[in-house]
């Protein structure tokens, strides 16, 4: 059988012997690596593999978790998530572990090999019909990050999850921060429905379709809730904007790359004095507002309030390596982070 340096050292960070909680870098690689835990739990299973045969162990003993669970899906029986504690040698001191999750949920992505792929697919079509949240997995983890905080007793709990699995964690940490708690969250490659605008290259040509965007969306909605004056404390998407989760994405990958415009032009409408407009359209879109005449869903899932945005502008030589949890546990990368706060 391989080392576990030959498992985990040569894919992951092992160069992280010593965690420090409080630095940006550690943490992110932490959460992935937790995260692709979850992709090897459920390659374990389709492979069979079990006991001193099975491969994931590493990606959470390394960092001193233990496996608690595993989030299992009802239809296909494939694991798609896992709870993690934190577990530190007695001999740490409590400075080393100040700033540790005392609990971790991490959610994997799609799976496009194996007998999980075709249920991931189902739920990815899900996903851009704007009905994840109806389906038995969304159910699961929801109530899976439910049980942790109410068995927990405090909030040191982080959400996780990569593509897919990202989704699923905004789901979970919306539906939380809608009853006031706001748990941390490091979202890696989240999906954003939308059409592609962020690959146009003419900055003035993607800025106009923007703004013409921004327009058709804030007419609609204003055509469409003329008769729900809600007063601002009782705008559901204002009540999120406490919770400022940790999105981490790749402008070489379309599947994430649109919460880079997605932000940038609210700041812009801002600059121009648009920021009326953009404050309703930036809580709705067209497809949302069809769906909500249809009366089939309600707030679309990828639109969110606020958020610390990292993007890795470093090179990227093909999409699975723009879109792969791996690249966010590379020290060298070529980052940068912005925290819009939404008022």
């Amino acid at each position: 059988m391989a080392s576990e340096r030959e498992i985990f050292g040569l894919a992951g960070p092992f160069n992280l012997s010593a965690i420090d909680w409080k630095n940006t870098y550690h943490q992110r690689s932490v959460a992935a690596s937790l995260v692709q835990a979850v992709y090897v739990l459920e390659r374990d299973r389709q492979a069979n593999r079990q006991g001193p045969q099975a491969l994931a162990s590493p990606w959470w003993e390394f960092f001193h978790f233990q496996l608690l669970k595993t989030l299992v899906d009802d239809v296909d029986s494939s694991i798609f998530g896992a709870i993690y504690e934190f577990k530190p040698p007695a001999s740490d001191c409590i400075h080393l572990t100040q700033g540790a999750p005392r609990y971790v949920i991490a959610f994997r992505g799609t799976i496009t090999k194996g007998d999980s792929f075709s249920q991931d697919l189902k739920l990815d079509i899900d996903f851009i019909r704007n009905g994840l949240h109806q389906t038995s997995r969304s159910e699961l983890a929801i109530q899976a990050v439910r049980n942790v905080v109410a068995a927990s007793g405090d909030l040191n709990i982080w959400l996780t999850g990569h593509s897919l699995g990202s989704a699923m964690a905004l789901l979970a940490g919306k539906n939380m921060a809608r009853t006031g708690i706001f748990l941390e969250a490091f979202l890696f490659n989240p999906p954003y429905l939308s059409a592609p605008i962020e690959r146009i290259k003419d900055k003035k040509l993607k800025h106009g379709i923007r703004i013409a965007g921004s327009l058709i969306t804030a007419g609609l909605t204003i055509a469409m809730k003329r008769h729900h004056n809600n007063p601002r404390s009782e705008n559901p998407f204002f009540a999120l904007s406490p919770w400022v989760p940790f999105l981490f994405v790749n402008p070489a990958d379309h599947i994430c790359s649109e919460y880079i415009g997605y932000f940038e032009h609210r700041k812009k409408m801002e600059e121009i004095g648009a920021a009326g407009i953009e404050r309703l359209a930036t809580q709705n879109s067209v497809a949302g507002l069809f769906f909500n005449a249809t009366g089939r869903e309600s707030e679309p899932l990828h639109l969110l309030p606020s958020a610390n945005l990292t993007v890795n502008q470093s090179p990227s030589q093909d999409f699975k390596q723009a879109h792969g949890i791996h690249q966010w546990w590379n020290p060298d990368l070529q980052l940068e982070s912005t925290l819009y706060q939404y008022r």
